[in-house]
């Protein structure tokens, strides 16, 4: 395996997983301004 396929390799996973955060970020920042505006408690 070229050191250039294993460096982007390793590369990638930062990326995937800053791609999931940010999506549960979303989520959750989607339901907690639901929430707010039907004057339900989150949890």
């Amino acid at each position: 395996m070229s050191a250039t396929i294993l460096t982007a390799y390793v590369l990638i996973w930062p990326v995937l997983v800053a791609g999931v955060l940010v999506a549960i970020v979303r989520g959750f920042a989607k339901d907690v301004k639901e929430a707010r505006k039907e004057g339900r408690p989150l949890i």
